[in-house]
């Protein structure tokens, strides 16, 4: 019997904490989202099995000296990010934003959220370091809510991570109705004209343009700037293509998985079961809604400047979930014109979005660190 006695007390369920249990539940549902519902499958299924992974007691694996203790130090240098951008560099094509440069101004106005709610956390007696890391959520850029948690506020990465590629992955569900709430039937149904076509040469230019001047004006954004330009630079010039396609794919695919399943190991029971991760939930879901809200809203300022030449429902796409936020703008102009195709021209804020968040995010580097 003692033996029996023993063995039960070193097997997990005889050391299972009613947090660790809620969490594993959460771990489930997550999981079903990516597996059954495929919202965001290749973020939300690494990140929700590495709660579970975390939440499982006894493993050891998330402890120093552990699996994901050693995979997670690319997180706490800051390493994961910025590769990331490079692969999504390499991925992205500019050529609608320069087709079209004044739809840069959504990506700005998609921003409102993160300050808002920057505000806000202040309010509720967040540090500052904490209240940046919280109102960068409304960027809708996972790895860059990881990069600037990870330097200001590392206490937070758990929660800031699971909400902000939670909201990612919720895009179809959360914009549409913000987006008809906010803008008329004769708006929703506007079609635009066709995009110029963009020259081989204006592509290599601009990112090397934009490298040069956004980094000397926030130097704190460099590695996440820099390495989006690069991929992309690797994309357009045409002489690398193996380097282009390995961050296309292997290279991203990689750091997508080490970055996602640690960033899901920071979520433990005892750490994230707290009403202060509640309010971080709930004011990254505002921090969204508000960043859409603002792009629609200045959209609507276009429509009314261009005379009716530019659908305001593009300005949700300035949100930086490349490329769903675009492909949501493009669905929900069709239900009320399925003559309109507008994917095209919601991936110039799409992509201007990108590299609003990671503006904003060396600029609250700069200032916080």
């Amino acid at each position: 019997m003692e033996i029996m006695v023993d063995l039960w007390q070193g097997t997990g369920f005889a050391n299972l904490t009613w947090r660790e249990a809620i969490m594993i539940l959460v771990a489930c549902f997550l999981l079903y989202l990516a597996i059954k519902k495929e919202y965001e499958p290749l973020l939300l299924l690494p990140i929700s099995f590495g709660v579970l992974l975390a939440n499982l007691p006894l493993t050891e694996i998330t402890d120093e000296g552990g699996l994901l203790y050693w995979l997670y130090q690319g997180v706490k240098l800051g390493i994961y990010p910025p590769l990331i951008f490079l692969g999504i560099g390499a991925m992205t094509d500019f050529g609608p934003l320069l087709a079209n440069p004044k739809t840069i101004l959504l990506g700005a106005a998609a921003q409102l959220g993160i300050f808002t709610t920057l505000t806000m956390a202040l309010f509720l007696d967040f540090t500052p370091a904490q209240a940046a890391s919280i109102g960068i959520i409304g960027g809708a850029d996972g790895p860059t809510a990881i990069f600037l948690t990870s330097k200001l506020a590392p206490e937070l990465l758990g929660p800031i991570a699971i909400a902000a590629y939670s909201y990612m992955a919720l895009v179809p569900i959360i914009q549409p109705p913000i987006m008809k709430a906010l803008t008329t039937q004769k708006e929703r149904a506007v079609v635009m004209a066709q995009l110029r076509s963009v020259g081989k040469t204006e592509k290599i230019v601009f990112p090397i343009t934009v490298t040069i001047i956004a980094v000397l004006f926030v130097p704190a954004a460099g590695s996440l700037l820099g390495m989006l330009m690069l991929g992309n630079l690797m994309r357009e010039c045409g002489v690398v293509d193996r380097l282009s396609k390995t961050a296309q794919n292997e290279l991203i695919n990689i750091v997508t998985i080490f970055l996602a399943l640690t960033v899901g190991a920071t979520a433990r029971g005892e750490s994230f079961l707290r009403l202060q991760t509640i309010e971080i939930i709930g004011m990254g879901l505002l921090a969204f809604a508000i960043g859409t809200a603002g792009g629609v809203l200045f959209g609507k300022v276009m429509y009314w400047w261009t005379r009716g030449k530019v659908n305001p429902l593009i300005g949700s796409a300035g949100v930086s979930a490349v490329p769903m936020a675009a492909r949501v703008s493009q669905k929900v102009g069709q239900q009320y014109n399925p003559s309109n195709y507008l994917l095209m021209h919601a991936m110039g804020p799409n992509v201007a979005g990108v590299i609003g968040s990671a503006v904003a995010a060396g600029v609250l580097l700069s200032y916080l660190q």
